[in-house]
């Protein structure tokens, strides 16, 4: 049925929550920590571009067999086969974080908190 079909242009963070439980205890306490983030925050815009990385999500469009799963079960699957362990996860994390930082020093108008 299409009107149940989560589909959004990039990860949408509020399936930050859902991702729990999908890795050991690393990457719980990085979920627990983004998710009581502010909506803005560097930590949440890093978590979001690593999902977009590690899931894929620039090549996804409408018709592809992820778009018709949902960015929540493309997400997990994508967790469920990344084939490092959490400390490489947190270490792309870690790597997003440096990445908005260095494009924010460039830039001067942001909604961002750094």
């Amino acid at each position: 049925m299409l009107d149940t079909i989560n589909l959004e242009v990039l990860f949408p963070p509020r399936l930050i929550p859902e991702l729990l439980n999908e890795r050991g205890q690393a990457w719980q306490e990085l979920v627990n920590r983004v998710q009581q983030s502010p909506e803005n925050s560097l930590e949440r815009v890093a978590f979001v571009l690593m999902m977009v990385r590690i899931s894929g999500c620039n090549t996804c469009h409408a018709n592809s067999y992820r778009a018709l799963q949902g960015c929540e079960a493309c997400a997990r699957q994508s967790l469920r086969r990344f084939r490092g362990g959490d400390q490489e996860l947190l270490k792309i994390y870690e790597q997003a974080k440096h990445e908005i930082v260095r494009y924010l020093t460039t830039r001067d108008e942001s909604g961002l908190k750094v």
